[in-house]
């Protein structure tokens, strides 16, 4: 008892440097055909940078710039989005991962990739927003692979992906 005292006591007297740390979010939207907003995968990074303190709180999906029937037949220009704040707090979010600085770097130089793509980069069946979002996970770890059936349904893909990662302790969102 006494030894655990003075531990105690040491952690009080001599606080330890805070574990500072970003957090990446893996979201899906369900879509709303109504609302104009269709089924979507993006991610959200939040929390402090090791290294020099700086606070992160950003989100970024891939998608098409611009919504036409062309969408349907092909390639089209591609952009990295932010969503606005209402509209990540009404999203899915399915697992979260801690990153090392050195990570959100990989990750942050991903994103960056991404947005200069040249040409007509989105194709709604083979580089789209759950492309994107299975790269980011790839490049933290993870096992992404994006099978055929589930190339339009980012909510039942990550659900998918969260089943094949056990360790992040994810449960099926319905």
């Amino acid at each position: 008892m006494p030894r655990l005292l003075l531990i105690l006591a040491a952690l009080i007297l001599f606080p330890q440097p805070a574990m500072a740390r970003v957090m990446l979010a893996f979201h899906s939207f369900n879509g709303s055909w109504a609302g104009g907003r269709y089924p979507h995968a993006f991610i959200a990074l939040d929390g402090t940078l090791d290294a020099t303190g700086e606070k992160i709180h950003q989100n970024f999906g891939y998608t098409a710039r611009s919504v036409t029937p062309a969408i349907l037949t092909g390639n089209v220009p591609s952009e990295i989005y932010v969503e606005k704040e209402h509209y990540v707090r009404s999203t899915n979010v399915h697992f979260t991962v801690p990153l090392s600085d050195a990570q959100y770097r990989l990750v942050m130089d991903e994103v960056e990739r991404w947005g200069h793509e040249p040409g007509k980069g989105y194709n709604l069946d083979t580089h789209n927003c759950i492309h994107f979002v299975a790269r980011i996970a790839e490049l933290v770890g993870l096992t992404a692979p994006v099978p055929a059936e589930m190339v339009r349904r980012p909510k039942k893909w990550l659900n998918y992906v969260a089943g094949l990662n056990p360790l992040l302790g994810a449960r099926a969102i319905p």
